[in-house]
């Protein structure tokens, strides 16, 4: 099972750029970023996904969308506008849950 996160980026095995940090949660620039802002957000401890919280349990969920929300109106305060996004089964490629906070780049002309 693949889990980039607690075998790479919370071992320190791989350097992060960290955004925020929290006792239980960790915000930090995407490795490989695919959009002009790339954030993931992970707890700290091994969770499986969303829907599989595992034995971690609904408060360090709520711990986790805490943190998403402060770095996504971070992003939205800066660039005007930010995505938030989480997978699940097959979408999911590393199996330790994780958000993604991106600013997808320019806003088409008219948009707000």
């Amino acid at each position: 099972m693949s889990d980039f996160y607690c075998d790479e980026a919370l071992s320190g095995k791989t350097p992060i750029k960290v955004v925020e940090e929290t006792d239980t949660v960790l915000a930090f620039e995407h490795t490989r970023p695919s959009y002009p802002v790339h954030i993931v957000v992970v707890p700290k401890k091994h969770t499986p996904s969303l829907v599989n919280l595992g034995d971690s349990g609904e408060d360090l969920l709520m711990d986790v969308l805490r943190v998403v929300r402060q770095v996504a109106a971070q992003v939205r305060e800066e660039h005007g506008a930010a995505c938030i996004v989480t997978n699940e089964g097959d979408y999911q490629e590393s199996k330790h849950m994780h958000w993604h906070v991106l600013f997808q780049g320019e806003l088409p002309e008219g948009r707000v």
